[in-house]
């Protein structure tokens, strides 16, 4: 079973652009190293696959400044970001960087870590970053695992023979999510577990106390734990609920992450508040960029704002609004500036702009533009269960797509609209961009994801729209989701996030910035 808080996952994290698997997910692994590690860090050395993404793309998406930061223990949103390689070699810390071919590598995105403390402590790891900046821990040491640095986390090598000493102990700890598991090899053996409570140092001192313990490796969560399972894992469930409860579909995804964070609902609604003032400050600052290119675009969208409220530009109206909100969010993102993934860096820009539109122009209160972003949320749970957000596995549909289809859930929600309708909503918006490559071009997320995140935001008012006014959906919100991922995963890597096909080997795309 997945466990999945829409904060956690789908209306988050709140980080770095431009990209949540090369920003967020980078800096949580160099985050986790660090932790596993437990001492200050001399030398690191990441190394990724040179058939992957990260190979390809790492400096352009400031990956290496991420894994840095978390190496470092430097926040990711805080202004020394852009300076972290300068300040590890001042604080006497090398961190290198390496392209090879990696033994059997589990997903485009695995790295492999290598670091030594300056107590002369060595730690190796195999990690992967999965999309919209989740991450697995596959291997410590030569153990595998299966860590997502959600829940606290516990890993004790020891001697065979003290095996059920130590699984018996485990297993006397309540919040445990499953069984402990166990690996043996020759005269070793590991036991892992995963725990709703943190593991206290009592507890971890009773297991250095056991003869025969060798090491011990232990997580702390990189986000609120987990308390419950998920209300549901499916659109049919979802819907079955919203019925049987009568509520709204942002209704049900308040309940839901309420008891799957353990939070009141208030709280949750004051979360919800405080990632979407993230997405305000991020648009309100893309408008205002002019002249300096981002990277490789101009700023645009604070121009075409103004000359639609001027009504100068054909096409006027609340959906290029919207438009111009979302790429201004990409403006701010291209910058590396702070946005809120929702659900993924390379698709910051769609949700926000759909939102705000609904606040400023339509009208809509606070507290129902909130429900929307939850409602929203509640489609990227169903996604993340039953496919993905990563791009680097199955193209673009699974970021810029899963944003728009949230997106008109969430305007279907705002406009007073059951939860079917709003699981219709979001399936035609998939089945409109479904096969969607990234060919992001020079590696850089900004050509083509400033658009197709515009379009994604005017795209959503319109499919809530054909919805809400009479179009009969065939092809259900679970079924579109499984084709979209299938359909992704046939894709060549050519055209997931690695810049070598599509628009990016255009020869017009291969002479921008020179």
């Amino acid at each position: 079973m997945k466990y999945i808080s829409i904060f956690n996952q789908v209306i988050g994290p709140v980080m770095r652009g431009p990209s949540s698997s090369h920003t967020a997910g980078a800096y949580f692994i160099g985050k986790i190293a660090r932790s596993l590690l437990g001492d200050e860090v001399e030398r690191a050395e990441v190394s990724f696959d040179q058939e992957g993404s990260y190979a390809r793309t790492y400096r352009e998406q400031a990956a290496d400044l991420s894994f840095a930061c978390g190496i470092m223990g430097i926040e990711l949103v805080d202004d020394r970001f852009f300076k972290v390689l300068e300040l590890a070699q001042r604080a006497g810390v090398t961190i290198e960087f390496r392209v090879g071919r990696l033994d059997h590598p589990e997903h485009p995105n695995t790295v492999d870590i290598n670091l030594t403390s300056k107590e002369g402590k060595r730690l190796r790891l195999r990690a992967a970053s999965v999309g919209g900046g989740s991450v697995e821990i596959s291997k410590i040491e030569d153990w595998e695992v299966h860590f997502t640095g959600t829940f606290y986390e516990l890993a004790v090598e020891a001697n065979t023979e003290v095996a059920q000493v130590i699984e018996k102990k485990l297993g006397k700890t309540a919040e445990l999510i499953a069984k402990p598991d166990v690996q043996k090899r020759d005269d070793r053996v590991l036991v892992s577990a995963r725990s709703r409570e943190a593991f206290g140092l009592d507890f971890l001192n009773e297991f250095r106390a056991v003869p025969g313990v060798r090491k011990i490796w232990r997580i702390d969560p990189v986000c609120p734990v987990i308390k419950k399972e998920p209300l549901f894992q499916s659109a049919a469930e979802m819907i079955e609920l919203t019925e049987s409860r009568r509520l709204t579909l942002g209704e049900l995804a308040l309940e839901y992450e309420s008891e799957v964070l353990g939070l009141s609902k208030e709280e949750v609604m004051m979360e919800a508040k405080r990632r979407f003032e993230v997405m305000q400050k991020a648009v309100q600052q893309g408008l205002q960029f002019e002249g300096e290119r981002i990277q490789l675009l101009k700023p645009s969208a604070g121009r075409i704002f103004r000359l639609e409220r001027e009504g100068k530009i054909p096409g006027g109206g609340p959906y290029l609004r919207a438009a111009a909100r979302a790429m201004a969010v990409m403006h701010t993102n291209g910058r590396r500036g702070v946005v809120c993934a929702a659900p993924t860096g390379g698709s910051a820009g769609t949700l926000p702009g759909v939102l705000i539109t609904l606040l400023e122009d339509e009208f809509f209160n606070l507290e129902k533009v909130l429900l929307a972003l939850l409602a929203a949320g509640a489609i990227g749970v169903i996604v993340d269960t039953r496919a993905t957000f990563a791009a680097e596995v199955a193209g673009c549909q699974v970021e810029i797509g899963a944003a728009g289809a949230m997106a008109a859930a969430a305007v279907v929600e705002a406009y007073g609209g059951n939860a079917r309708q709003a699981a219709d909503a979001a399936a035609i918006a998939f089945q409109n961009i479904m096969g969607s490559v990234c060919d992001l071009v020079q590696g850089k997320v900004e050509i083509p994801c400033h658009t197709r995140n515009a379009l994604g935001a005017a795209n959503a008012f319109l499919c809530a729209g054909l919805i809400m006014g009479g179009y009969e959906n065939p092809i259900i919100l679970d079924e579109t989701i499984d084709a979209v991922y299938a359909t992704g995963k046939m894709l060549p890597p050519e055209l997931r996030c690695t810049a070598l096909g599509g628009l990016a080997v255009c020869p017009s795309a291969l002479k921008l910035g020179n």
